[in-house]
């Protein structure tokens, strides 16, 4: 008879996840996921009352969509979107800039409820299509938008405009590649 060796498989257990509408208290939760990410958001940010105050116009603007997702633990990751109208076609296209789901949250179902419900709400404003930028070296994330029945659409193109200085002013000590 054949041996039967046993393996250990890590399994994540899929969490309650809420997804609601960002809030202004919000923003230290959200800058750390920026943080997190690489996206050029200094770990100070978060406690910067200037950059509260813009994340609270943010979220307040009509075009805009920011969501995040939570669990007992508190905030696991966001979504942030805009709509805005294209020259060839009468409805709007919704546009996620970012999708951030925290290291810990990941494959918990986090990612897809925050999609699926940016999907939900752009359906509602009458949008005819959603698109989002990755860079080509995040296989994992490529993986999972294609899972959630993503196409890739074409190439992105990037010119530097400000490329030594942070977002807060503070000159960069090295080029950083884009992280989308």
């Amino acid at each position: 008879m054949p041996e039967v060796r046993r393996v250990a498989v890590p399994v994540r257990a899929v969490s309650d996840v809420r997804v609601r509408m960002a809030a202004p208290t919000d923003w230290p939760a959200v800058a750390g996921l920026l943080v997190e990410l690489g996206r050029g958001v200094a770990a100070g940010t978060a406690a910067d009352p200037t950059h509260q105050l813009q994340f609270a116009g943010h979220i307040r603007r009509i075009e805009h969509v920011t969501l995040v997702a939570e669990d007992d633990g508190g905030v696991m990751g966001v979504i942030d979107m805009e709509y805005h109208q294209r020259l060839g076609d009468h409805r709007p296209q919704a546009r996620v800039h970012d999708l951030i789901v925290t290291e810990r949250a990941r494959g918990t179902g986090a990612g897809r409820s925050l999609l699926s419900r940016a999907e939900e709400l752009a359906r509602r404003r009458g949008c005819f299509r959603m698109a989002l930028v990755t860079a080509n070296w995040r296989d994992d994330a490529i993986a999972f938008y294609e899972r959630q029945g993503w196409q890739s659409y074409g190439s992105w193109f990037v010119k530097q405009l400000a490329g030594d200085v942070e977002p807060g002013g503070e000159a960069r000590p090295h080029p950083r590649r884009d992280d989308n």
